[in-house]
């Protein structure tokens, strides 16, 4: 069984962080100096959990529904072509702006933001987009934050309480406010308030349908493991909340997903866990 752990935790290691994860994590984590957050921030907690897996995929669905956001996404990250890599960046992004050093978290930061300035252009639809715009910028921080906590909330290991994941939502909006988003909420509530101003904006365009089959029903992985990435999937799509969800088109079968859907994204969630708690500081980055 430890074998089999180890071969399974490197392998969603590979996936996830890419060819040059042992490096980044030996980096992230063993290099001394001040961060942005100790060891006790809620941050912490819910960016090293397993749920992130659902919460990730949830959230990309979520951010799909924006048409500025999407548009960018679309016509820029190469997510069809290289839907690993852009996986890879993002966690390793992640990783380091929640566990590495301050300096270290400042250099990510400014490599995204010199990117958001390059990436503009215009809609299908002929609305012009700009990765930097600060309003945008809110709408992918709020959608992501909200996905996360979520996913914790629901498959975390320790689940954290009210205050506890309002402090959540504090500690991201330092990193939001570093990439450019002006005055991020900084608690549940707000967060709430602030994905309700959004709402007549979203629509599920074209591009938005075409990435959720993608991402729910075309994943570039082996057939051996589609299994495993349908339980993922339909947990992710579960988390969405009820009024993007139908805006997606996508099912709801509450009787189905209380009794099968939810209980086998616990148990796929245990699972990675204990794969990835077999090397030191093996987390799901």
């Amino acid at each position: 069984m430890t074998d089999l752990r180890d071969r399974l935790g490197k392998a969603v290691f590979r996936r996830v962080a890419g060819p040059d994860g042992p490096a980044n994590r030996a980096r992230i984590h063993d290099t001394p100096g001040p961060r942005w957050f100790g060891p006790e921030r809620p941050i912490r907690t819910v960016h090293g959990d397993a749920s992130m897996f659902i919460g990730g995929l949830s959230a990309l669905l979520l951010q799909s529904l924006h048409p500025l956001a999407m548009a960018a996404v679309s016509a820029h990250s190469g997510f069809r072509g290289d839907p690993w890599g852009r996986l890879q960046r993002t966690s390793t992004f992640l990783a380091v702006t929640t566990y590495g050093t301050a300096s270290d978290a400042e250099d990510a930061v400014a490599r995204v933001r010199a990117i958001h300035l390059r990436v503009r252009g215009t809609t299908s639809e002929g609305l012009p987009y700009r990765a930097a715009d600060p309003h945008l910028l809110g709408w992918v921080h709020v959608a992501e934050t909200d996905s996360f906590l979520r996913a914790h909330e629901r498959y975390g290991a320790r689940p954290l309480d009210t205050a506890g994941y309002d402090d959540y939502v504090a500690d991201t909006a330092r990193v939001a406010e570093a990439l450019g988003v002006i005055d991020p909420p900084r608690n549940r509530q707000a967060l709430a308030r602030r994905l309700a101003m959004y709402e007549p904006e979203l629509r599920a365009t074209p591009e938005a349908r075409a990435a959720a089959r993608f991402l729910l029903l075309n994943p570039p992985l082996p057939l051996a493991v589609r299994p495993f990435y349908g339980v993922l999937a339909a947990n992710a799509v579960a988390l969405l909340p009820q009024r993007e969800r139908g805006v997606l088109r996508l099912p709801r079968l509450p009787v189905v997903e209380g009794l099968a859907v939810q209980p086998a994204g616990l148990l796929l969630t245990h699972t990675l866990r204990w794969a990835m708690s077999s090397g030191p500081r093996s987390r799901p980055e």
